[in-house]
């Protein structure tokens, strides 16, 4: 049976910063589990199969039944108030102990709650691709976990396959991730880049490639490889991916690099003042740009098997020797264009194509070529050591390790890439699949702290609280990384991750919701959730904060913002927007700002001037960011009802209210005109990309819980309470036998393009949500 563990690391190629805090691995173990425990397992995974068209994203039920066996919860009766029920105090009350209850039953052992962060499509592919072209995939893929996932895969299948083979598959075919590709492939036959939305070539191709690779084989017409290549082909073949299909194909052998625009690494060897030096990007953005350049420096091909070749000619319509690779640098499919060629980008993509490369592999000048791989591969060898090979997210991760093991197969920066792999695996009811993080635990236990404190419960679960108090004091980065700036990272001391340590990267918003975390700790009773953290850290991370502040007062994720907004005309992808960029978001200035002003009520003398500043700032841009409708655009996540949700709370934090900001009533008349007639709100992943609200059609719980909370800071309780009464019992009815809130879809968002699971959303905003709501109605009762 399957099993999760949570801050573990063996073997001689893992390190780790702080004891693998944190890190959440699932492992095999053949003898663990009762008949019963499996026989459930499989019930489970078959329930998921029947009704797997009408809910896409999984339950993590898998993760729950291993929970479910650690900790018995109490028998507390459940309400469903109907509409004439009255909402009381007591109604509410009893909601959220059967919710803390079973989400307190939910966190591992080291304090943090896991779950499923997945939902982006392509991420499977590219470490599968990784791990083939470097002779990998037999010493990751073991024969357990081979074995298991494939008789999920036939559990899972979209169309009808014989049983009988999956015996003979168990041992002959590589499937490890077979089970996730065939659940999200669209009925069409193709997949997207992500669980959410439509077919694309970027992600038919490279999920279709890697089942292939993975040992799969057509098999009828109506099999799944059969459908997928009639999608691919009838929507213009592999010749029409956008750029990074492109390089990944290029990278493994079934695309040529004639066919991709030039990524010059001798752009990395440009004066680092100038604007278009790629430190200056984004850092997701660089940090994949950088391998890239490397790879399309070497021109690497991996090895040319018999499966490479037959890919060949599955994914083209016309034989591969045929194709027009200079007409193909310019097709893509319109399916996975959402960041069109500008003409400037076209001007300069011919001048590279037609000068400037050809000059680069001349001689002499292709000694300049050599210095810039050298160089480049010194960036990623710093970025490899200073996260212990978890680096910034699995894309960077695959494309570092095919850049070690082409400069030395059997060096040790190789070998240590290869278990760190295993921190982005996650295994649901509905397969094995890859996640965008290795975890986002660090921003999420800030905000289920602010929960558990919101529902003044506390002494309920001071264990449960002092296990999370912990957690995220343990989760500090303690030190810069050596030499940072050199390349081009942004201090780390005193500062918070998304998800690990060992992951390193700093965070403005993490560090901040860390911060008030911790400060609202500090005000219980050490004896019930453990002793504060030191004044000096605090300092720390206020520094960090402070380091990460725009001139105009906004902040942004990663970095201060390094480089000009018109620069995003240069972006390559076709299929991503807002990378080139680290833009500053209304969500990340929101968290700061309301940390400083906690902060400066506890610790009003330490750096008084600069944030009083910070914080007149941050309130203005914040009201210059709101819409003429009265919302805010939400980066992080889907999507008004979040942006304006985290822009009304840093307003109110600022001292505005209702009586003396229009912005508050603003945000107000947004919210209640998009209520539901449910009660709740709903918005579909489509407002992200239209930059208009889209109402999906049905409640969401976590939308709901969004607009709620931004009414109640707005005190819409005290002026009219029965929108906030209609969400609430919305929100009580919509809770599962088990205190949950059901997992719907995912809500997760990153530059307005691709979107993802918060797994622990579905509990803690419902449940911070529900508790506001019962500070209220205490307050009113006393």
């Amino acid at each position: 049976m399957w099993k999760l563990t949570t801050g573990e690391g063996r073997g001689p190629w893992l390190q780790s910063k702080n004891g693998f805090l944190g890190r959440q691995v699932w492992e095999f173990d053949p003898d663990a589990g009762t008949p019963e425990e499996r026989a459930e397992v499989e019930r489970l995974r078959e329930d998921f199969t029947k009704h797997r068209f009408q809910r896409k994203a999984s339950q993590d039920l898998l993760l729950r039944l291993q929970y479910a066996k650690l900790s018995p919860l109490p028998n507390i009766p459940t309400p469903k108030p109907e509409k004439s029920t009255e909402i009381t105090e007591e109604l509410v009350t009893t909601s959220l102990k059967r919710a803390l209850y079973q989400y307190s039953a939910l966190q591992a052992h080291d304090g943090h709650w896991p779950g499923d962060y997945s939902g982006i499509m392509f991420i499977m592919p590219i470490i599968i691709f990784s791990l083939y072209v470097t002779g990998s995939l037999n010493a990751v893929l073991s024969l357990e976990h081979r074995r298991e996932i494939c008789r999920y895969i036939y559990n899972q299948q979209a169309w009808n396959k014989l049983y009988h083979t999956i015996a003979s598959c168990w041992c002959e075919s590589f499937t490890f991730f077979l089970c996730h590709l065939y659940y999200e492939q669209n009925e069409d036959g193709g997949w997207g880049k992500q669980v959410l939305g439509p077919s694309t070539m970027f992600g038919s191709c490279t999920n279709y490639a890697s089942l292939v690779l993975l040992g799969e084989k057509q098999d009828g017409d109506q099999d799944a490889l059969t459908k997928a290549r009639h999608w691919i082909l009838s929507h213009g073949s592999a010749t029409a991916m956008p750029q990074w299909g492109k390089v990944w194909l290029s990278i493994i052998g079934v695309y040529d690099w004639s066919g991709n625009h030039p990524i010059i690494p001798e752009l990395w060897l440009v004066p680092d003042f100038i604007p278009i030096h790629p430190g200056r990007f984004w850092c997701f953005t660089r940090l994949v740009y950088i391998s890239m350049a490397y790879l399309y420096g070497k021109k690497f091909v991996g090895p040319l098997t018999p499966t490479i070749l037959s890919l060949r000619e599955d994914l083209y319509s016309i034989p591969y020797e045929e194709i027009n690779w200079e007409k193909a640098r310019d097709s893509c499919a319109k399916e996975d264009l959402l960041y069109p060629r500008s003409h400037m980008q076209s001007h300069i993509f011919s001048c590279l194509n037609k000068f400037v490369e050809p000059i680069l592999n001349c001689w002499p000048v292709n000694k300049l070529r050599e210095r810039a791989l050298i160089n480049i591969m010194m960036h990623v060898h710093y970025d490899d050591e200073a996260t212990k090979y978890v680096n910034i997210c699995p894309i960077n991760k695959a494309l570092n390790m095919i850049c070690c093991w082409i400069e030395d197969p059997n060096s040790d920066a190789f070998k240590q890439h290869l278990p760190r792999f295993f921190d982005y695996l996650w295994l649901s009811e509905d397969g094995m699949k890859a996640q965008v993080y290795d975890g986002c635990h660090s921003w999420e236990i800030a905000f289920i702290i602010h929960a558990y404190y919101s529902t003044d419960l506390i002494e309920l679960f001071g264990p449960t609280l002092q296990k999370a108090h912990e957690f995220l004091k343990k989760s500090q980065v303690l030190s810069n990384p050596p030499n940072y700036e050199s390349y081009y990272r942004h201090r780390s001391k005193g500062s918070w991750t998304l998800s690990s340590v060992d992951n390193g990267w700093s965070v403005s918003d993490c560090t901040a919701e860390a911060v008030k975390a911790l400060l609202l700790l500090s005000k219980i009773s050490s004896d019930l959730v453990g002793d504060q953290i030191e004044q000096d850290r605090l300092y720390d991370a206020i520094d960090c904060i402070l380091s990460f502040m725009n001139k105009d007062g906004s902040f942004s994720t990663y970095e201060r913002q390094r480089t000009f907004s018109w620069l995003e005309v240069l972006n390559p992808s076709e299929s991503f927007r807002n990378i080139v960029n680290d833009y500053p978001s209304v969500e990340c200035t929101s968290s700061v700002l309301d940390a400083l002003i906690l902060f400066k009520e506890t610790y009003p003398k330490y750096r008084t001037r600069e944030i009083e500043k910070c914080i007149q700032d941050a309130a203005l841009f914040i009201e210059k960011k709101q819409n003429n409708d009265g919302s805010w655009y939400g980066s992080w996540a889907i999507c008004f009802t979040y942006g304006t949700m985290f822009a009304v709370r840093g307003l109110v934090a600022a001292g505005r209210t209702y009586d003396n900001s229009y912005a508050i009533r603003e945000a107000c008349n947004f919210l209640l005109s998009k209520q539901q007639s449910t009660g709740g709100w709903g918005e579909s992943f489509l407002s992200s990309e239209t930059e208009e609200y889209v109402d999906s059609g049905n409640p969401n719980a976590v939308n709901t819980s969004f607009a709620m909370l931004a009414l109640i800071y707005a005190r819409q309780v005290e002026r009219d309470p029965l929108p906030i009464y209609r969400a609430a019992r919305l929100l009580i009815n919509m809770q599962l036998e088990t205190g949950e809130f059901p997992q719907q879809e995912h809500i997760g968002c990153f530059n307005s393009s691709l979107y993802f699971n918060y797994a622990n959303y579905r509990n803690l905003y419902p449940i911070m949500a529900l508790g506001e709501l019962r500070r209220r109605l205490l307050a009113n009762k006393n």
